[in-house]
C-alpha cells in the first residue's frame, strides 16, 4: 500500500535578483513592472512512492532540494506542478522552532503546537507531564521560548510531535542542533515507532544514522532524483560521488 505517492512535482521560486530598500520604491517598480527575478528550480519532476512502513532516508548536498521536498509532504508548500497524495496522518519535524510562538512560554507552546498538530485540548493536557518531561525542559516551563537555544527548540518540537504515534513521521535535520544523550533518547523513540509500524522519512547528512534507521534512499541532486532504491547500493554510490 503506498502511504505516499509524488508525482511529477517541481517546485520554483521567484528570487529577486536586485536589492529594493523601501516599500515605496518596491510599489513603484512592481507599478512599472521593473522588478527583476530570477526562476530557481528547487524541485525539477520529482516521481516516488513510500509504501506504508516504509523508512526513507533523503540525502543529497546542501541545496539539493531536500527540505523543499520535505515541506511540500508536509503541506507547508504547495508545488508548482505535479500531484501529491498522503494518505495518513503526518507529525513533521522539518525546521526548528516552527509552530512556536516565540513570545509565549514553553507551557503555551505546547498546546499552541499540539492544536497546530491536530491533537485535542484534552489529548494536550493528558499527555502534557510525558510530553514536558521527554522533553527535559520541566525547569524552564513557564518561560518564554525566545529565551531557549536551538537545541531546546528541538527538543519541545520532537517531543510534541511523536507525543501520539502519526502514520508518517517526517524528521529534518532538526535533531542536530540537540546533544548527543538527547538525539540518543530521540533516536530510540524513533526505533519504538518504526516497530508499531510507523512510516518514516529522515533527512540528515549522518549517514551512520540514515544506515541505521533506513532501508531505502533518495538521493537528490540539483532538484532531480539521482537514484532511488535499496538503501546499501545507493549508499555505495553516493559515498563516491
Amino acid at each position: 500500500m503506498n502511504i505516499i505517492e509524488v508525482e511529477n512535482v517541481s517546485m520554483h521560486f521567484n528570487l529577486m535578483e536586485e536589492r529594493v530598500d523601501n516599500i515605496k520604491e518596491y510599489i513603484v517598480r512592481l507599478i512599472k513592472g521593473n522588478l527583476l527575478y530570477n526562476d530557481f528550480v528547487a524541485l525539477d519532476d520529482v516521481s516516488f512512492t513510500v509504501q506504508k512502513n516504509d523508512l526513507l532516508g533523503i540525502v543529497g548536498l546542501n541545496g539539493a532540494g531536500k527540505s523543499t521536498l520535505l515541506k511540500i509532504l508536509a503541506g507547508v508548500f504547495t508545488p508548482t506542478s505535479g500531484k501529491v497524495k498522503v494518505n495518513g496522518t503526518v507529525a513533521p519535524l522539518i525546521e526548528v522552532g516552527a509552530g512556536f510562538d516565540e513570545e509565549l512560554t514553553a507551557r503555551e507552546n505546547i498546546f499552541l503546537n499540539g492544536l497546530i498538530l491536530g491533537y485535542t485540548k484534552d489529548f494536550l493536557k493528558e499527555h502534557f507531564d510525558e510530553i514536558i518531561d521527554f522533553a527535559e525542559l520541566r525547569k524552564f516551563i513557564n518561560v518564554p521560548v525566545k529565551n531557549f537555544s536551538s537545541g531546546m527548540y528541538a527538543r519541545l518540537g520532537f517531543s510534541i510531535a511523536t507525543a501520539v504515534k502519526p502514520d508518517i513521521l517526517i524528521v529534518d535535520e532538526v535533531l542536530a542542533v540537540g546533544d548527543y544523550k538527547f538525539y540518543e533518547k530521540c533516536e530510540k523513540r524513533i526505533s519504538e515507532m518504526i516497530k508499531d509500524g510507523v512510516t518514516i522519512i529522515v533527512v540528515s547528512h549522518d549517514m551512520a544514522l540514515i544506515e541505521r534507521l533506513c532501508t531505502k534512499l533518495l538521493w537528490l541532486e540539483h532538484g532531480k532524483i539521482k537514484a532511488f532504491g535499496d538503501k546499501d547500493e545507493i549508499i555505495s554510490q553516493y559515498r563516491k560521488s
